[in-house]
């Protein structure tokens, strides 16, 4: 099997064309992507609004757990029946799967700032903008970031099964073996879709830890063992 699985990758034939597996790496990221930064644009300001002002901190709870207790190909599938095959439905699928984890990150990160520093920023005047702005945001930025990198990850996966009806990427490359039941076929997209997510952890670990100021990360981290 790993023999067959060496020879499908090494095949010059799997790495051309639109069929090939940069293209379909490519196709996939894009979809990766695009779908987490959606979820990131509706998330983070939701997240950030409710742990600035507490109102609906139980809603984040019960929607978060909500949400990641939903089926993500259940929930493809059904759009795809309420609208049709295409790259729309399956791609609100990952939107919404993506969500729980930025806006739980949003969420703590900004109601966990430290809370001297907070009502020290107060003491001094600041209006509540100028202390979300100045002080909480800062401070939660590496929360905010781990739960975009939890999110991407999860993303990920299961993109590839959502070319179950009709998206591309990576996971049609596993499918189409499946189809004709090539397993080599299947582990190796299988291992590429493995190696896809790890390189995207590691490029947003490096993004956390250029943009993050280490004294943040530490005390994130202090913070997280505390709860």
């Amino acid at each position: 099997m790993i023999g067959e699985m060496i020879a499908w990758l090494t095949d010059p034939a799997h790495w051309r064309g639109a069929d090939g597996i940069p293209a379909q790496t490519l196709l996939h990221l894009y979809y990766c992507v695009l779908s987490v930064l959606v979820a990131a644009l509706i998330a983070i300001p939701l997240g950030v609004y409710i742990g600035h002002t507490g109102r609906g901190s139980v809603l984040v709870v019960a929607f978060g757990n909500a949400m990641r207790a939903l089926p993500t190909l259940g929930v493809v599938t059904l759009l795809v029946l309420g609208f049709g095959l295409g790259v729309t439905p399956a791609l609100a699928g990952l939107v919404i799967l993506a969500i729980p984890a930025i806006l739980s990150g949003a969420y703590a990160g900004v109601r966990n700032a430290p809370a001297d520093a907070v009502d020290a920023a107060r003491g001094m005047g600041m209006r509540p903008a100028q202390v979300l702005w100045q002080v909480e945001l800062p401070t939660a930025l590496p929360l905010v970031l781990g739960g975009i990198r939890s999110a991407m990850l999860q993303v990920v996966a299961t993109a590839a099964v959502a070319a179950y009806v009709g998206l591309g990427g990576l996971g049609r490359i596993l499918l189409d073996g499946l189809k004709i039941s090539d397993y080599a076929q299947m582990a190796s997209a299988a291992i590429v879709i493995a190696v896809l997510a790890v390189l995207l952890d590691l490029a947003l670990a490096g993004l956390t830890r250029l943009v993050v100021p280490r004294g943040l990360t530490l005390a994130a981290r202090r913070g997280g063992n505390d709860r």
